[in-house]
């Protein structure tokens, strides 16, 4: 998005987090915990949070989801610091999910189908690490997580693409974007949205 414009602003440490409002603009439930006990979560980076958020609100077994910031050192960050790119946090959306309903597999689908985890420390003509590919996960998912990368990569290899650049690593300390940010997409509907795929499907249980 616009990184250029807060270059000059160096990212601080925060005691408290900014005002991310308390209800998610489509479903109307809340955006903080406690979430119900049957629930999980996982956070993704695929790029500009906007378009993210909104490829995972729609799914059936989504519960909620928020943007925020993770994967960095700043505490509490706002949207002008990590525009900075030297908070180290990704821009990310948080999915909390019922597994009775949505397998986490069908989640890494949405994921690697919604953007190009080839590009690196970008997603189109958005550049720099808060830019970057990742999901943060316990253990038990990062293992199947990192199965899923293995079979898309031989699916992108088929289509003559680039190696995956994707994070994957233990959920860290997540923080709320603002409160404009939450479901930007749902209240701007003609808003940015620089996130594409690569067009090639995920196989979701191959091999």
């Amino acid at each position: 998005m616009f990184a250029h414009l807060f270059a000059r602003h160096p990212p601080q440490d925060r005691d408290a987090p900014v005002f991310h409002g308390e209800r998610h603009f489509v479903t109307g439930r809340a955006l903080d915990p406690p979430f119900p006990q049957e629930t999980e979560t996982a956070i993704f980076g695929m790029g500009c949070f906007w378009g993210a958020e909104r490829k995972f609100w729609p799914a059936e077994g989504v519960w909620v989801t928020a943007v925020g910031y993770a994967g960095g050192a700043t505490r509490n960050p706002t949207y002008e610091d990590v525009c900075t790119g030297r908070t180290g946090h990704a821009e990310v959306v948080l999915v909390v999910y019922d597994p009775r309903v949505v397998a986490f597999e069908r989640l890494l689908q949405i994921f690697w189908e919604s953007h190009d985890p080839t590009q690196g420390m970008r997603q189109g003509n958005d550049v720099g690490t808060q830019y970057r590919s990742a999901i943060f996960a316990p253990q038990d998912r990062q293992e199947t997580a990192r199965r899923s990368k293995e079979r898309y990569q031989q699916e992108l290899t088929r289509q003559g693409l680039g190696p995956i650049t994707t994070e994957i690593a233990p959920e860290p300390p997540f923080y709320y974007a603002e409160e404009g940010h939450q479901q930007y997409l749902a209240k701007n509907p003609g808003g940015y949205c620089g996130l594409g795929g690569t067009g090639v499907a995920c196989l979701v249980g191959a091999g």
